[in-house]
């Protein structure tokens, strides 16, 4: 995941919430609350966020304190890194592409909101499209003949 803080009338900054286990404590600590709970909610919770946000600023600031890293509430977002999007994209379309009359249209339909949540929009449009186009093989269309042995006893 990404955080990206986007304060009003300054640069926008994305923070890896991928975390060191000695930063996870930290965060822990400082918010009071386990580090599974901690980012298990980072897509909800705004403190979640901050903290983290805080933690990885803390690389290179070492004496930035919590109480100075205090955004207002509607700067702060999360998105997918590109791995992330892949995997969700994936198994999105796989479950689209198992539906009886699936299409590419319908495909696209179904991951029309992958975009919306990725931190590099143009990866995720492109991963959207290349896998709505094309059917996995493993998921022939409908009445489609499978190759495999022959379902008729032999004599």
């Amino acid at each position: 995941m990404i955080i990206v803080y986007s304060p009003r009338g300054g640069e926008v900054q994305r923070f890896d919430a991928r975390l060191r286990v000695s930063e996870t404590v930290r965060a822990a600590q400082t918010v009071d609350r386990s580090w599974p709970d901690i980012r298990s909610s980072l897509d909800v919770d705004r403190e979640s966020m901050r903290v983290v946000a805080w933690v990885v600023q803390k690389r290179d600031q070492p004496d930035l304190r919590y109480g100075d890293f205090d955004p207002f509430e509607d700067e702060l977002a999360v998105k997918l890194d590109r791995d992330e999007v892949r995997r969700y994209a994936e198994a999105l379309a796989g479950a689209a592409w198992l539906e009886k009359d699936a299409t590419t249209a319908s495909v696209t339909a179904r991951l029309r909101g992958v975009p919306l949540i990725a931190d590099d929009r143009e990866h995720a449009e492109q991963l959207v499209t290349s896998l709505a186009v094309a059917r996995p093989k493993d998921h022939p269309s409908p009445g489609e003949p499978t190759t495999g042995p022959s379902e008729t006893p032999e004599p």
